[in-house]
């Protein structure tokens, strides 16, 4: 039995609750430029986007391996339990391009001083940040 954790051949996905997968599927397809890897019945969409994994599902109740646990969309795009984070090259570039593709930010890009920034939300109210070091 290994006792390492992680193992080099591990990978981590991230799971998106969304309420319409043909919104979300088009969000981070067209408009972030994820690549479909494959769908499974209108009911999930696995997704690499930026060397990690996206499986975008469908709400669902609780299940024999998760029996207390019900996944739903976020309740409110104004609080955040979860946001990913896009480190950019050129935050403003980035911003005028995704802005052009239909993403919906909260503020054009903010000067930090250490960092510029802004966020959007996906159509479900997760939250993604484009961020520029300085």
């Amino acid at each position: 039995m290994n006792a390492e954790f992680p193992t080099s051949d591990m990978e981590l996905t991230h799971i998106l609750v969304v309420s319409n997968m043909e919104k979300s599927r088009h969000f981070y397809g067209d408009v972030l430029g994820a690549k479909v890897v494959r769908e499974y019945g209108g009911t999930s969409c696995v997704l690499k986007f930026l060397g990690s994994w996206l499986l975008l599902v469908t709400g669902g109740t609780p299940t024999e391996d998760k029996p207390t646990v019900t996944f739903a969309p976020p309740p409110a795009p104004e609080k955040v339990s979860h946001a990913m984070t896009i480190r950019v090259q050129n935050c403003k570039a980035a911003y005028e391009i995704l802005k052009s593709r239909g993403a919906e930010f909260l503020t054009p890009p903010f000067d930090w001083g250490a960092e510029i920034r802004c966020f959007f939300h996906d159509p479900d109210g997760h939250l993604l940040e484009i961020s520029q070091a300085l």
